[in-house]
């Protein structure tokens, strides 16, 4: 049911537009700087201008004489116009304005500009103030282009803290400031959601005050990510994400559920089958699993593990307890690629526990298609493994109990919210993800979720020397490969994210396959995104029976793709890879028993940050770690990728500084839910109004009247 946002708030929705002095044309380019990645094509509002910061501060505060100019920086004089010395017609030089005042001169520049503009902004023998950077030139001072020259009377109206704003091509920057200035101007009196003595003790300001104070800051100090007012406005944003988390998990528990207890038999044939003992870790966490699934409560829980820890088996037990239950089971991946390989890796398991198994993707169509969900309906298939094909219509379970999402940052919220309800209301969930993230992140991405941690590696898994090059040692590289793979080793080659275009991560792909096909004719194979899913298998394939040793491929190996001979990684311009993205793909390999090396390539010169993240690969090889220092150097949006429709887009809160804070807004939203479920006290009613200010409000549909 749809929730209606409070007319109080209506002004902060209006269109950017709709201000003095913006009209469409502006409007449009404010759009494009202020919702960038909007996909409903909606113009930007004045709650986008609020919310962006400024990120300096010119301080025009500096009153002095042209006696006592300093040697550089920002001044304002007041200062007589004298003479105007327009240049010669049709040479490329200066116009310049001579001002003076009691204790000396000096000379204003102006480039291409119309001599009749600056006669009408500097009349000759009038006093005028003005204000810009002053600069020396043979012992004299100029000032170019003064940022304001403005009549004694217009002083009074001059910013004398001028805030300074991230921009794009086009936008005027005093257009843009005198923008926010009257969006500040409109911004109503609200209820206080803040607990009070929380607020006492943060000695913060309120929500408006805050806003005021950074878009018209006295000093650069208000500015910083430590401030009080920036603090204020940070945790309004954790706490309204989190509580809107918080409800939907509610409203999730809140659906009949039921219990699902297995004999274990099934279980117990499966882990005798596997060549392996399970790891403390993985025996932990499947006991917290089962523990979820047997209660009559709905299952929504998070497997967090780092690459290799072993998460496929403990989803095929879970997925077994379930069958064992009478109901079934669903392993949903994002890739072709991994459907296929996990239904060709857990068959010969399955089959051993009498498990029946089937694979459904975009692939199947026709007469296979048909039959495998016919025997779904009739309940003939235990599990099913495949892409989100699994939940498109026409796709009939007899009786879904457990659904397994691997990956599942790349599916997003909104279609973690859109399956749960596709799935039926009693299916237990259970979400994987291979990229560890800090504690912050997990809260933020998946608040709405109990937490199972896989922090051990499987016994047999071998540690992976890596190492750090440049990519003019290329010819090195390729003897040392060619080394290699005369002793039967196989080598994955990934190739540089190029942009955010598949296209052309292709070619750069292609075109590296082609160097290397020279080197090693007859032994290298390619995979990009845009090969067909039967292409790929079959150069997949090739590479796993050894017919070629080095695989040359975009990112698409990135995740989940296992062919335990493979023991080089090669990882060209690994500058331009997050830190969780390269422990992904290093990942690859180390699993069989001979020892295993990466090799990350960059292009000269190398930057500071980007030096830093490269050593902590070489350092570590625990997860964890790496995506701490990963947030720490790059920020949360960066990390996870702009694309990354798990992360919901935080505009004021920055996880790298203001952690500790989202802690906190987690523990506050889960008192108010236990508290007032249905926010319906007057700091409830204040949270409801918290929640649409940050676009959170998906949550109150739940709530019956919003």
């Amino acid at each position: 049911m749809p929730v209606m946002r409070p007319a109080l708030l209506n002004p902060l929705f209006a269109p950017v537009s709709g201000l003095k002095g913006v009209g469409s044309k502006l409007g449009k380019l404010l759009t494009r700087l202020l919702r960038p990645a909007a996909a409903d094509g909606q113009e930007a509002r004045l709650v986008d201008l609020l919310y962006h910061l400024p990120s300096g501060l010119v301080d025009r505060s500096r009153r002095v004489t042209i006696a006592s100019l300093p040697p550089e920086g920002i001044v304002t004089l007041e200062v007589t116009v004298g003479r105007h010395r327009a240049p010669p017609r049709g040479r490329n030089m200066p116009y310049r304005v001579e001002v003076f005042d009691g204790t000396g001169f000096m000379t204003l520049i102006y480039f291409k500009v119309f001599g009749d503009h600056v006669e009408k902004l500097l009349p000759e023998g009038e006093r005028r103030f003005i204000s810009g950077t002053v600069s020396w030139y043979d012992d004299l001072p100029q000032m170019a282009h003064p940022d304001y020259v403005v009549t004694a009377e217009a002083f009074a109206q001059l910013p004398m803290m001028e805030p300074v704003y991230p921009l794009m091509a086009g936008v005027p920057a005093r257009l843009l400031a005198k923008a926010a200035r009257a969006a500040v101007e409109r911004l109503p009196e609200l209820a206080e959601w803040q607990d009070a003595a929380w607020l006492a003790r943060q000695q913060w300001p309120g929500f408006a005050t805050a806003l005021r104070l950074l878009h018209l800051p006295d000093t650069a100090a208000v500015l910083e990510a430590s401030s009080p007012p920036r603090q204020r406005l940070a945790y309004d944003e954790l706490l309204a994400t989190q509580l809107a988390l918080l409800l939907v998990r509610n409203r999730m528990k809140r659906e009949a559920g039921r219990s699902l207890r297995g004999a274990g038999d099934i279980r117990t044939r499966l882990v005798a089958a596997l060549p392996y003992h399970l790891t403390g870790a993985q025996t932990r966490s499947l006991s917290e699993i089962l523990h979820d699934m047997a209660d009559p409560s709905r299952m929504i829980r998070l497997l967090q593990g780092d690459v290799g820890a072993g998460k496929t088996v403990v989803a095929l037990l879970a997925l077994a307890a379930a069958v064992e239950a009478g109901a079934q089971g669903a392993l949903m991946v994002p890739t072709e690629i991994l459907a296929r390989q996990h239904f060709a890796s857990l068959t010969p398991l399955a089959a051993k526990a009498g498990l029946r198994l089937a694979l459904l993707t975009g692939r199947e169509k026709g007469r296979a298609r048909d039959d495998t969900l016919t025997a779904l309906a009739a309940g003939e298939i235990d599990i099913l493994i495949g892409t989100h094909a699994l939940f498109q219509e026409g796709v009939a379970f007899r009786d879904l109990g457990l659904a397994v999402i691997d990956e599942q940052h790349r599916f997003g919220v909104h279609q973690r919210l859109a399956l749960q309800q596709k799935a039926g209301a009693a299916v237990d969930l259970l979400v994987m993800t291979a990229t560890p993230i800090p504690r912050t992140l997990a809260l933020t991405v998946y608040g709405d979720m109990d937490v199972s941690k896989l922090d051990e590696k499987p016994p047999g898994r071998q540690p992976i020397a890596t190492r750090v090059l440049p990519l003019s040692r290329m010819d090195e590289v390729v003897t040392g490969l060619a080394r290699a793979m005369r002793d039967g080793q196989r080598v994955y080659w990934v190739c540089p994210l190029v942009a955010e275009s598949e296209q052309v991560d292709m070619a750069a792909a292609e075109q590296r396959f082609a160097a290397l096909t020279q080197d090693f004719p007859g032994m290298v194979g390619l995979v990009h995104g845009r090969l067909r899913g039967a292409e790929k298998d079959a150069v997949m394939a090739r590479f796993k029976a050894g017919e070629i040793t080095l695989l040359v491929a975009t990112t698409v190996i990135e995740v989940g793709v296992d062919v335990p001979e493979a023991t080089i990684m090669v990882v060209e311009n690994a500058e331009r890879f997050g830190l969780a993205q390269l422990h992904q793909l290093r990942g690859r390999v180390g699993r069989g028993a001979a020892s295993s090396s990466c090799l990350l390539l960059y292009q000269e010169p190398l930057g500071e940050t980007a030096r830093a993240r490269l050593s902590i690969l070489r350092e570590s090889e625990d997860g964890f770690r790496i995506a701490e220092e990963d947030l720490r150097l790059r920020g949360a949006g960066e990390m996870l990728g702009t694309q990354q429709a798990g992360l919901p887009v935080l505009r004021l809160a920055d996880l790298s500084v203001h952690g500790e804070l989202l802690a906190a807004a987690h523990d506050d939203a889960a008192l108010i839910m236990a508290r007032d479920p249905q926010l319906a006290t007057a700091r409830g009613q204040a949270l409801r109004v918290l929640l649409y200010l940050f676009e959170r409000e998906e949550g109150l549909r739940f709530l019956g009247a919003g």
